[in-house]
Order: C-alpha cells, then structure tokens, then sequence
C-alpha cells in the first residue's frame, strides 16, 4: 500500500460520520448474507437416536425420519412433532354400509339378466322403457309407474293414502372409534431440534396459528374483528414484526428482501462501473471521431427512459431478476464513462504517457497500467451512489409490479403492501425506516470518500 492510499484511509477514518456508518453498513450486510441460518423454516440440526440430521443443508423425506410419506415433512407441522415423538395418527377409513335406496349405472342398463347374475341381487330402484310403453295388454302387466289424464281430474272421493310401509329395524352399527396412536418407534422420543433465531422463511406460508388469525397478523394485541374480546400478539406464532397479507413473515422478508437490495445495488455497480471505464477510457484516450462518435450514441441511448425499455421486454420476456439486471446495465454504466471520458482526456497529455507511447507500449497497456490508476478517484467516489442508485431502482420497479417476480422477498413489494394495507403499520414502518437507513448509511460513506480523495484535504 503507497503512501498516499494510506493518507486517504487515515482521513477517511478521521470522518466519525462516514467510518462508523461504513461499520453498520458492512455489519447489516454481513449479518444478513447468512439469511437462511437465521430465518428459515426448516431446523439447523435435529438430532434422533443419536443420528444427527442437517435440514437446512440437505433435504430429507418423512420416511427418514420414521414417517410414511416420501416427500419432505413440514418441520413446523403438528404431524411431524408426533412422528419424532414417536407416534402417528392412524387414517380413519369408515366402513361400507349398503344403502336401502340407491341409483347407479348399473340399474339402467340395457341387460338386466346378466347383471343380475354377476350381481347375485336385484337393485332397489330401477325404471325400464317397459314402464312407459301404453300397450299393457300385450304384456300382461302393468307398469311400475304411470302417470295418466284421470289423475289430474276433480274427484269427491277421497283418497286415503298407503299405509306406509315398516321397515325392520336396522342393526345397530358401532359409532366408529378414534384414531389410534400408533407406534412408529418404541425409542423414536429420544430427539432435540436446533431451530434459527426466527422459525420462518420469506416464504413460508403457515397453516396453524396459536391466535387464529394467520393474515395481517399484528405483532401486538389488537381488538378481534366482531369487536368482542382481543387478538393476541403475532409474537405467540414466532411472527416478531407480524404477518404481510398472505401470512407470511415480514420479519424474514424484510432480511432476504434487504440482502437481495445490496447485492443487486452492489453487483449493478460493479457491472456499471467497468463497462463505464471500458467505454469512457476508449473515448478519451483515443479521441477524434471515436469520442465525437461515442459521445452521440451515448446521447441517443440516455435519451431512452428505462422503464419503458423494461415495460417493453416485459410485455414478451419471462420476468425476473436476471432480465431485470441486465436492462438495468443498458445504462447504469452511462454516468462514471462520462467521468472515465474526462479523466483520460485530461491525463493521456502527460509526460509519462508520451514516454511510454514512444518506448512503444501498445495502447491498451497505457491505459491500463499507466492512465486508469490514475483516474480512478472518480470511480471509487462515485461508486457509493451507483450502489445507491441501484438500490432505488430495484424498489422502484418492484414497488410497481415490475421488478423480481413473487414470492421473491423485496423491500419495494413490501412498500407497495404497506400501502394497500395501511392499517398494517408493522409492514410500512419498518420497510420504510430500513430503507431510509440504508440510503442514508450510503450516502455518508460516499460522502467520506469524496472527501478523503479530495486532493485540497489530503495534501
């Protein structure tokens, strides 16, 4: 490290505001990369029988853990802790009991002879086209059922209606017995879970509730809808900043929704930034009509707002955060080629650069060895705000239903639910409060480092 790198760390420590926001910034940043250790669904560790189990690494069966079922058990699930305590509730299959009265297709068929015979009995109810013929004499029977005139006309007499007819008592069927406990292992209740701080991912969907309200849970003791009696706090769930509007946890969201925020802000600027000194530093070091050139095309492509750009790809591309990445890098590396431009403009007339042109140095290897450490002030100034910028755009265009699609966590989808429900202050206040600390921890470090390579400070 050169002597002057080190004076511009030593003022840059000097600025408390600018150090210390650096600190916190890099801390949240650090703390939440492990995300899936803190907030997750599945435990860190459960341990059965002495055999240790890594659900959080690898995936498992209900089968492993003594189940029946081949697909992962929901760890969380009142099913799975009866299965690692060692009992399972047995299926009821409610026994057949045949019906005194019934229709199936077999009563109208065509054959009755044959079915009979297969059957070994006659159906309780059937009605033939025999029934609806008119000539009755020929048969020598009458119908089943008719329906004439004479039954609609006015008669005096009255009509006593049949007796009806006594069925003999049915036998008495047994009320079904409960389920029974079944046990899967005489010593499957020797176990221990290890779960993380929170038992909820970003997006995990609960069934149960100890407080009966799943949706727009409050993480504090609200009045129940029938205004009679209270709702009690989300805290009882594991819910510490309650539930969005679909029940899931806004604790997790708002974590995995932050770490997506400062990657894509992050990687956006890397990204940003070397296709901006790759295309600045052509323009000013070789000048003329390529930077006559470039300059009007860049012109043109900033004129072209990007929403529309990403409105458009949208309408026939699958959204997602790849997609949205890539839009966003049509013109995220615009602002830093306009500083990279002027840098080599100005450096590329030095003395150093005309002794290594006529040692014959080839072009790319002045700027890359002798001119682009020189410029790079402006890149690492700059670079706080194009994370910054990154970062708003993300929740901009998620705020707007245009972003990474669900049920990926973000602070803008967070946002636009705090405004649908803006009775839900536990989404909006925390959302809001984690992003305005966020911008503004950045802004400070971009600050500080303006500062320490301000040349009138450090010298």
């Amino acid at each position: 490290m050169n002597k002057e790198l080190k004076v511009k760390i030593e003022v840059y420590k000097k600025d408390k505001r600018a150090y210390y926001s650096f600190l916190i910034l890099a801390f949240l940043f650090l703390a939440t990369l492990p995300a899936e250790l803190i907030c997750n669904v599945r435990p860190l560790v459960i341990v059965v029988e002495g055999k240790a189990y890594f659900p959080i690494f690898f995936t498992y069966s209900e089968k492993d853990f003594g189940g029946a079922l081949p697909s992962e058990p929901d760890y969380k699930s009142i099913r799975f802790q009866r299965i690692l305590n060692g009992v399972s509730a047995a299926p009821f299959t409610p026994a057949k009991e045949k019906n005194s009265f019934g229709l199936q297709l077999d009563d109208f068929e065509d054959d009755f002879e044959d079915d009979f015979e297969e059957k070994g009995s006659e159906p309780a109810f059937s009605i033939g086209l025999d029934d609806f013929e008119g000539d009755f004499e020929e048969k020598g029977s009458e119908p089943a059922f008719s329906i004439g005139l004479d039954d609609f006309e006015d008669s005096e007499e009255s009509i006593d209606p049949p007796a009806p007819a006594i069925d003999p008592p049915a036998p008495a069927i047994d009320p079904p017995a409960p389920a029974a406990e079944v046990a899967l292992s005489p010593s499957h209740g020797d176990y221990w879970v290890l779960w993380p701080l929170v038992r909820y991912d970003y997006q995990y969907i609960p069934t149960e509730s100890k407080t009966g309200n799943v949706v727009l849970a409050a993480p504090y003791r609200t009045p129940a809808y029938n205004g009679e009696g209270f709702i009690e706090s989300s805290w009882e769930d594991g819910h510490y900043l309650g539930t969005d509007d679909r029940g899931r946890d806004v604790l997790a969201r708002l974590l995995y929704g932050f770490r997506i925020s400062m990657l894509f802000g992050a990687s956006l600027a890397i990204t940003g930034t070397l296709i901006g000194c790759l295309i600045g530093g052509a323009q000013g070091f070789l000048g003329g009509w390529v930077d006559l050139v470039g300059q009007r095309l860049t012109e043109i492509w900033g004129s072209i707002p990007r929403l529309y750009i990403l409105i458009i790809l949208s309408s026939f591309l699958v959204p997602s955060a790849l997609l949205l990445f890539l839009i966003l890098n049509l013109t995220a590396w615009m602002g830093i080629a306009a500083y990279i431009r002027a840098e080599f403009l100005k450096v590329r007339n030095f003395e150093f650069v005309k002794a290594a042109k006529g040692l014959g140095v080839s072009s790319f290897t002045i700027m890359r060895r002798h001119i682009l450490p020189n410029a790079l002030t402006p890149v690492v100034t700059f670079f706080p705000f194009e994370v910054t910028a990154g970062i708003l755009a993300l929740v901009s265009l998620d705020y707007l239903n245009l972003g990474v699609p669900s049920p990926a966590p973000s602070i803008g989808e967070l946002l636009a639910q705090g405004k649908n429900n803006l009775q839900a202050l536990w989404i909006l206040l925390p959302t809001f409060a984690s992003l305005t600390l966020t911008i503004t921890l950045l802004t400070f470090v971009g600050e500080g480092i303006r500062n320490a390579f301000d040349p009138r400070k450090t010298l």
